[in-house]
């Protein structure tokens, strides 16, 4: 039985772009071009909404899949993250210089969450190739309690809120430090997931602690991450061997890697090696997709056993950085 057709929302550093699946393969819908889309959060409550955020400074919003979109402000503020909480559909806007904002009205209006600039390691967060300045990489409400909320500053930590970002715990037991993606389990409470630049790690209990999860895994530096929505034991991670490899125009030195029975698996049936980094992992409950820094989008249909290049119809993509499945 093939899966049903879906619907994938993108950015590509540049633009946003909506991919529609067709019987012969995805057509592409490009908006917000030359904008500086860098990061998107779907609405879990509505599959046609989407917020992006803008690394020339920004937040956009569509609520018709891409057709339309308004401004919600925060000018001159560089976004890096974005997030929208299942429990509450709180909005979460993070940037650089790191800090902070929620909306609780769609966007509308802004509150900065300053107490995470109070934690004491904060005087610490510098992000390496602009080491006087870090930024808020990820955040990531928890799906199950509108009260905690994780944040990945990279570099300087993985922190946590229980009162949906008034207050903050400094860097969390056992976590990685340079933090780049972040997951919860969608039916487990408690069972989050990092992906950062020492390692990939996980927490069973709210992300209060953590697990460091790198055995039997060859390449260290991890980028994304994503979790199969039926089996909280079974995660995924894109990995280098360093930050120069993944992120330069040469060889990415990179693989997607598959843990289950508590050990990692390099994923066959890609390209070897890969022509580019796979920037962004997303597991839907029958398909799992990656999505490539040079544009090329692939799919298993099989949890990562064997895998196909999906064909692109209309303005081809030369980059994707982050990918959202309209099945939330």
């Amino acid at each position: 039985m093939s899966p049903s057709p879906d619907r994938l929302y993108g950015t590509t550093g540049t633009s946003f772009v909506r991919l529609d699946e067709g019987p012969d393969g995805w057509s592409l819908a490009h908006a917000l071009q030359d904008s500086g889309a860098q990061c998107l959060a779907l609405d879990p409550a509505d599959a046609e909404t989407v917020y992006v955020g803008l690394v020339s400074g920004g937040v956009r919003k569509t609520t018709d899949g891409g057709e339309t979109w308004s401004d919600c402000g925060l000018p001159g503020q560089q976004v890096f993250s974005i997030a929208v909480g299942a429990a509450d559909g709180a909005v979460y806007v993070g940037t650089e210089p790191s800090a902070l904002y929620r909306s609780d009205d769609g966007g509308q209006t802004w509150s900065e969450l300053a107490g995470l600039l109070e934690l004491p390691s904060q005087p610490t967060w510098s992000f390496p190739p602009r080491p006087w300045t870090s930024h808020v990489r990820w955040i990531a409400p928890d799906p199950h309690t509108a009260d905690t909320l994780l944040a990945g500053i990279e570099l300087g930590g993985l922190m946590r809120s229980t009162d949906r970002g008034e207050t903050w715990q400094d860097h969390r037991p056992g976590a990685h430090r340079d933090v780049h993606s972040l997951a919860w389990h969608p039916r487990v409470p408690g069972r989050a997931y990092e992906a950062g630049g020492e390692g990939a790690a996980w927490s069973d209990d709210g992300g209060g602690t953590w697990k460091i999860g790198d055995e039997g895994r060859d390449r260290r530096y991890t980028w994304s991450v994503a979790v199969d929505p039926t089996d909280p034991e079974l995660w995924y991670v894109s990995a280098s061997t360093g930050p120069f490899a993944a992120h330069g125009r040469g060889d990415p030195q990179a693989s997607v890697y598959r843990r289950r029975n508590g050990g990692w698996e390099t994923l066959a049936g890609l390209p070897d090696p890969l022509p580019s980094m796979p920037y962004a992992l997303v597991a839907t409950e029958d398909r799992l997709f990656a999505g490539f820094a040079s544009g090329e989008l692939w799919e298993s249909r099989d949890r990562g056993d064997t895998w196909r290049e999906c064909p692109l119809d209309g303005n081809g993509l030369t980059r994707l950085v982050a990918l959202v499945s309209a099945q939330p």
